[in-house]
This record gives C-alpha cells, sequence and structure tokens, in this order.
C-alpha cells in the first residue's frame, strides 16, 4: 500500500524556498520485528528492505520474499525474535546478507544470501548473546569490517564477526540485557572511535593489542537512552553529545562538549520533553527509543530522525502508548543565538522501533527513511518541491508564545 498523499514538511535553505514532500510505502502492517535496514539484495540496482522475516523488492517493495520462518506476533503484549536488523556481505561473495540481533541477550547471527534463489537463507550464529536494547554494528579497531557493539556477561565491547570474538572493554557492571543507550563516536577527537553510554564514556586506548580495557569518562547522558551519537553540534570543533533521555518517558538533548583545560566536562541542553512547553514549538512525544544522525537536507549539518516507540510495552505500559506513532526530524540550525532543533512531523500512523533508518532508497541521494516496529514496516520517500515564499514561510515550525 502506498499513502499518495504527501505531506510538505521541509525547510531549506532561505534563498531556495524548497518544501520536502514525503510518500509513505506501507510494506506491512503485522508485527515482526522492531527494526528494519536496506540494501540491492538481489544486484538489480533498487535499494530492497530486510524488516523480520522479509525482504521486500524495491523500488515499489510489492513482492516480498520469506527467508526465515514466519511468525506473526500480537501488537499488545508479544516482542519479536528481531530487535535488530543490519546487513553486510559476510563471506565477500559480492551478495549482501543480513544481520538479526534477537531479543535483548539472545544471539547475533546472519543470513547467507542464495545469490536469487528462492526459500529460506542458511543461518549462522555470530555470538550467543547480545545485551543491550541499544547495540549498533560499526567498525570499532580500524580494520574496516563492522563489529557488534553490545555487552555481553556484564561487560561492554565488541565482537569482532569474522573469528566470532567478543573483546571487553570494561570491567564487570551493571550491564546487563536491558540496559538501554549506547554509541560509537570520537569524543576527545583523537581520530579514534570511544564508547558511549549513559553513564559517560570510555576512551579508546592507542593499541588494542591484548584487549586492554578502556578508560572510563563518567558523566551523565540521559538515564535509559537510545543510539548515542558523538558531533560536532554547535560549530566549534570539538564533539559533543546527542541522545534521549528516557527511551520509554520523555526527552531529547544534547550535551555541549566544554572542553575544560585537559578535562571535557557536558553542559545539557534539553530541546523536547514531557511537557508541550519543553519544547520551543510545542511539540511533545514519548518514547524515543531509536534514533538516527543524517544531513537530511543537504545544508552539510546531520539532522535527528527519531519518533514514538509504538506499544513498547503494550497498551497499557510507558508514558501514553495510546498517543498517535508519531515520526520526526529535527534540523539542526546554528545561528547567532545558538544551535536551535527545528521539528518536522514527517508522519503520525508509523511511529520508530528500537531502531530507525535514514537511507536514501532511490539514488536521488536525499536520505529516506525505514522503520520496521509493532505498526508494522514502512518506508518513507523524501522529495523536494520549489514554492514560493508564503508557502515556504506556512511550512516553518512557528514558536509557541511565551
Amino acid at each position: 500500500m502506498i499513502d499518495l498523499l504527501p505531506v510538505m514538511l521541509f525547510l531549506a535553505p532561505q534563498d531556495e524556498h524548497v518544501v520536502l514532500t514525503w510518500k509513505k510505502h506501507v510494506l506491512s502492517e503485522e508485527f515482526t520485528c522492531e527494526g528494519a535496514h536496506a540494501a540491492d539484495f538481489n544486484k538489480d540496482g533498487k535499494m530492497d528492505v530486510a524488516a523480520g522475516p522479509w525482504w521486500y523488492e524495491g523500488p515499489d517493495y510489492s513482492k516480498k520474499h520469506e527467508y526465515y520462518p514466519t511468525k506473526v506476533y500480537k501488537k499488545d503484549n508479544d516482542y519479536s525474535n528481531n530487535f535488530f536488523t543490519f546487513t553486510y556481505d559476510f563471506n565477500k561473495d559480492g551478495w549482501t546478507d543480513i544481520l538479526v540481533y534477537g531479543f535483548p541477550g539472545k544471539d547475533a547471527s546472519w543470513f547467507e544470501n542464495p545469490q536469487g534463489k528462492e526459500g529460506h537463507w542458511k543461518r549462522t550464529e555470530i555470538f550467543p548473546v547480545v545485551d543491550n536494547e541499544s547495540p549498533t554494528f560499526e567498525d570499532v579497531n580500524g580494520d574496516k569490517v563492522p563489529d557488534i557493539i553490545c555487552s555481553t556477561g556484564g561487560q561492554l565491547g565488541y565482537i569482532t564477526i569474522e573469528d566470532k570474538k567478543f573483546h571487553p572493554i570494561s570491567p564487570k557492571a551493571h550491564y546487563q540485557r536491558y540496559t538501554h543507550g549506547l554509541g560509537l563516536g570520537d569524543v576527545n577527537g583523537d581520530g579514534r572511535k570511544d564508547f558511549l553510554e549513559v553513564g559517560g564514556w570510555w576512551e579508546q586506548p592507542a593499541s588494542l593489542g591484548d584487549d586492554p580495557l578502556w578508560t572510563k569518562r563518567p558523566a551523565k547522558f540521559g538515564s535509559t537512552g537510545a543510539q548515542i551519537y558523538a558531533y560536532d553540534v554547535d560549530g566549534d570543533g570539538d564533539n559533543d553529545v546527542i541522545g534521549c533521555l528516557q527511551a520509554h518517558g520523555y526527552g531529547l538533548a544534547w550535551w555541549e562538549n566544554m572542553n575544560v583545560g585537559s578535562e571535557i566536562k557536558f553542559k545539557e541542553h534539553v530541546f523536547m520533553n514531557e511537557k508541550p512547553e519543553d519544547n520551543k514549538y510545542g511539540v511533545k512525544f514519548s518514547q524515543p527509543h531509536a534514533i538516527d544522525l543524517v544531513d537530511m537536507d543537504g545544508d552539510g549539518l546531520k539532522d535527528i530522525v527519531t519518533g514514538k516507540r509504538h506499544f513498547a510495552h503494550g497498551s497499557k505500559g510507558d508514558k501514553e502508548p495510546l498517543a498517535a506513532p508519531v515520526l520526526y526530524w529535527f534540523k539542526l540550525v546554528r545561528g547567532k543565538d545558538g544551535v536551535d532543533w527545528l521539528p518536522f512531523k514527517i508522519d503520525d500512523d508509523s511511529g520508530i522501533g528500537t531502531q530507525v533508518l535514514a537511507v536514501d532508497m532511490n539514488g536521488d541521494k536525499r536520505p529516506d527513511i525505514v522503520v520496521g516496529c509493532k505498526r508494522g514496516v514502512f518506508v518513507h520517500i523524501q522529495d523536494a518541491k520549489k514554492v514560493s515564499k508564503e508557502e515556504w514561510e506556512k511550512a516553518r515550525p512557528k514558536p509557541i508564545p511565551k
């Protein structure tokens, strides 16, 4: 199904007067996963979607293929066995495979692309226990091969996929399957990626030989986060931190890197919270359980994509479970008065899962958005439309009266 009513939401550079429109593809209305990813699985030059037990052929996603046995879950009180999906050519045969992290505390396994043949894909377990509700898949050690970023056995660390080995970076501590908030980024500007969690950041040492433990630099980045990012928000040359305050509550924030002498301290800037007045533009929604960071409008600054996770703990759990499952992007603006985040609503009937992906799906070099969640599976395709100055002004978010 396709929503043929694009919504005008985009604020472009003022000399262009461009409004962004979104076309919503509904791939499925069944609950089979909490995340989704994209790649060209059949090598036809078109991006496809992997979500739950199916992959969907682009560009219209009307044809789907089952790559592992289908199980449909109840939206109100079930949890899927597919919390995160990533894509990568694991066996280097030139065909993109699919990586799935199951329920928190379960395995990470990859499914081998059968090179155009139908039927279920061969499954290979990489590691039996992947903890955390915000694990990711990114190169830690600089070998240009992505690693599984997670915790296991009470320790933060990463799993190298070729030898299936866990490399701890922390001592054993409170980390468990439901720990929230994790990311990777260069906090101190030394060119090495550090681990980010709600309790601070772990500085990567100069050498990773013999698996040394990393040095923890305490800080407070929310309480139960989602994906966490290091990025120079204010343009002063050092990386700040971006994340949410509570994955099952409220709050989006960035933490300014104050870089005081040899010690890095952070100043919290909350730009959305529990009340409409906590946001300059009156935007409020709960459960921002997934975040992606991407330059949405091509202005050279990275923006935030997030929304409301639908029925994270069912219709009676968490904050405002029955509110509209919205999807937003927040445009980063730097000005003489500091940093601002302009909120643009993309949709109010898809939301997010534990994962949301911004990626170019149609080759126009504009990020589109892929969602897999309890609401179903969705692709939101971005387009840009030149409009009059009056239309452009109408599309701008308006500050609420103080």
